[in-house]
């Protein structure tokens, strides 16, 4: 059991040295990325979407989604969740 914990806390501090963050660091960055990504793939935006390209295809899926149009409550939440953190993101970025 001793041999188990020296070879994680070796392994990151390798991770650390090697990379400059510690491993539960990258993990959290891979699922930050991942959520970002489907977010983009939810609205269509790019990469480089500015706020106003958000925010309009955003709008654009509501329009696709609404409850009025045969779409779910569950899906314009989805929209909403999505333009925020995609806002978050741009904002975030901006701030650097």
């Amino acid at each position: 059991m001793i041999k188990l914990i020296m070879l994680v806390v070796l392994g990151s501090i390798a991770c650390k040295s090697l990379s400059g963050h510690w491993p539960w660091e990258l993990m959290r960055a891979a699922d930050r990325s991942a959520a970002e990504a489907r977010a983009r793939s939810l609205l269509g935006v790019s990469r480089s979407a500015t706020r106003e390209d958000i925010i309009e295809a955003h709008r654009r899926r509501l329009t696709q989604v609404h409850p009025d149009r045969g779409g779910s409550s569950e899906a314009v939440h989805e929209a909403a969740a999505a333009r925020d953190l995609l806002l978050a993101r741009l904002s975030e970025r901006q701030l650097r």
